[in-house]
């Protein structure tokens, strides 16, 4: 029996560079969350995006697009034996997605599309509907029902949420960590921290680029645990601040072993 992409009763890590960029560089993570992931009890999938379609500024870096991207994507899963996810935008792109990637993530401003969404759950895939800065938890109940509804007859898809922090109207992201306990009531399905993203400043960064605050990763990490997050996103990069996208919110990679290794630490301590 295939292991679960999101088990309830191990902790579970998504990690990856944002953006696709070449193979050597993503081959690069991957190995390393390869050696990682015996570490965590419920494994690792790789994510990447192929396409940043929602970039602060017109001109950035969005990504090779869905056809390189999956080709690199399937690489990736070939070479290294990792299951894989990837955002997707349009509901078009959900059947080309699913024949490479064993999860398809929603992202968070898409949360409410529901025909993107319905799209998702017609593959049969894996889903992880990432929850909206502007939505309160039990909002995701219906984004839910939206991926159940459209699976194939007999088929339950795994789903997961996650959570990434509210906007107060400040550049800022504030995690509500009543939020995990909150939306695995409503929806009944695993909740996970993006540890990433969380830190995120929208539009803060040089010349209107997204800024970050990576410090506060770890104690946002672990206080999460605490809260009952059952898994984690995270975003690495072996050179941040030379990253496409993303960079003032991702954590190095030589940094992300340890980072793991302690967050482990913290859930075995809860257990």
């Amino acid at each position: 029996m295939t292991a679960p992409l999101f088990p309830t009763d191990r902790l579970f890590v998504i990690a990856g560079p944002c953006q696709l960029e070449d193979d050597a560089l993503n081959l690069r993570v991957a190995e390393a969350l390869v050696r990682v992931g015996e570490r965590v009890p419920g494994g690792i999938i790789y994510k990447a995006s192929f396409d940043k379609a929602n970039r602060s500024n017109p001109g950035a870096t969005r990504g090779p697009g869905i056809e390189a991207g999956l080709e690199q994507l399937a690489r990736v899963k070939r070479e290294t034996g990792l299951r894989v996810l990837t955002d997707v935008h349009l509901p078009e792109q959900c059947a080309t997605a699913a024949e490479v990637c064993d999860v398809l993530q929603i992202p968070a401003f898409l949360c409410r599309q529901t025909d993107l969404l319905e799209a998702a759950g017609r593959t049969g895939r894996a889903v992880n509907i990432k929850k909206g800065q502007w939505l309160q938890p039990d909002g995701m109940r219906g984004a839910v029902r939206k991926v159940l509804g459209a699976a194939p007859a007999g088929a339950v898809p795994e789903l997961a949420c996650t959570e990434r922090g509210t906007f107060f109207g400040y550049g800022d992201l504030v995690v509500d960590m009543r939020n995990f306990a909150r939306m695995r009531e409503v929806t009944g399905v695993p909740v996970i921290h993006d540890a990433t993203h969380s830190v995120q400043q929208p539009g803060r960064g040089d010349g209107g680029a997204s800024g970050g605050l990576r410090e506060f990763i770890p104690p946002l990490l672990f206080a999460a645990i605490g809260a009952g997050a059952q898994g984690l996103f995270i975003e690495t990069h072996p050179d941040p601040d030379h990253a496409p996208s993303d960079g003032p919110n991702m954590v190095p990679l030589a940094d992300f072993p340890a980072l793991i290794d302690r967050a482990v630490r913290t859930w075995e301590s809860l257990q």
